[in-house]
């Protein structure tokens, strides 16, 4: 970070990294309407404790709690281990998650259950991979700048695997819901439901929904999607429209697949008129008929 404000600082009136310049990384949960950017704490590093010192009466204005540390490449270390700490959780949780379907046991209820516990447990849930500007990338980083110093961080490599193969996971037992249906992927129609990285938000970057449509393309289907939050989507240069989720539309899917689960969809409506749904969310465990229609992840 020194690095890049040094290079900044040659070319416009910023100063160099021996003069005022604090570092405070973004901490922020679109969507999250119970934690508001004014309710986070904020953490602050300078060059010098008195730019660190002016850069916290400055967040003062506008956090309940500003935290200073002792270097701005501390209060990097901070957003990158934050960002680590659930890309490597979720890591762990989707491997649970495969587990768990080859003992034929619900992973959900299992961390539902596990989440009870008033302490040393902190429940994380699986998915079809993980999506954002952030938790897909900062772990990269981090192990990019680790190996750079001679450290070799297979922790987070692992982790990276994991979640970097649930896109093909979801592509795969879709093959099996259509061949318990005798069809075959070619050719058939499948339709997503949400696209964004995640529930009630606009934000699609480094969705998983992006890699599915693109494998579910070359293998032959024919794709939409609906999400009244992302009405356009790129997938591997093309530009795709959202679709209304009307009963024709629903209807004439071969598989509906929740990708993201947005709270304006009724899903008790979507497993009714579907043949065959695969969530991945959880998102229709409130649903209450036709649960033979669905396939969890």
């Amino acid at each position: 970070m020194v690095e890049i404000i040094s290079r900044i600082g040659h070319l416009t009136s910023l100063p160099p990294p021996d003069g005022q310049s604090p570092v405070s990384p973004e901490r922020i949960n679109p969507g999250d309407k119970e934690h508001s950017p004014g309710q986070i704490p904020r953490i602050v590093g300078g060059v010098t404790r008195a730019c660190a010192d002016a850069a916290a009466d400055l967040y003062g204005w506008v956090s309940p709690r500003v935290v200073i540390v002792s270097s701005p490449q501390a209060a990097e270390m901070v957003k990158l281990l934050e960002n680590t700490f659930r890309a490597v959780n979720i890591g762990l949780v989707n491997e649970v998650a495969r587990m768990c379907r080859s003992l034929g046991v619900d992973v959900w209820e299992i961390i539902d259950a596990a989440a009870t516990k008033p302490f040393g447990f902190m429940p994380f849930y699986p998915g079809p991979g993980l999506g954002g500007h952030c938790i897909p990338i900062d772990p990269l980083y981090l192990s990019w700048k680790a190996r750079v110093h001679g450290f070799e961080p297979r922790f987070i490599d692992l982790a990276t695997q994991v979640n970097s193969a649930m896109p093909r996971l979801v592509v795969s037992i879709l093959v099996e819901v259509l061949n318990q249906h005798e069809r075959s992927l070619k050719g058939s129609k499948i339709l997503l439901i949400g696209v964004s990285y995640k529930p009630n938000v606009n934000d699609a970057r480094e969705s998983p929904a992006i890699e599915i449509i693109g494998e579910l393309w070359k293998r032959g289907a024919k794709v939409g999607y609906h999400d009244s939050y992302v009405p356009a989507l790129e997938v591997e240069g093309q530009s795709v429209q959202s679709c209304s989720l009307d009963d024709e539309t629903v209807k004439a899917a071969d598989c509906v697949l929740i990708v993201t689960d947005h709270s304006y969809i009724d899903y008790t409506r979507v497993v009714e008129l579907a043949a065959a749904v695969i969530d991945t969310r959880n998102a229709t465990c409130n649903v209450l008929q036709h649960r033979e229609k669905i396939t969890k992840l």
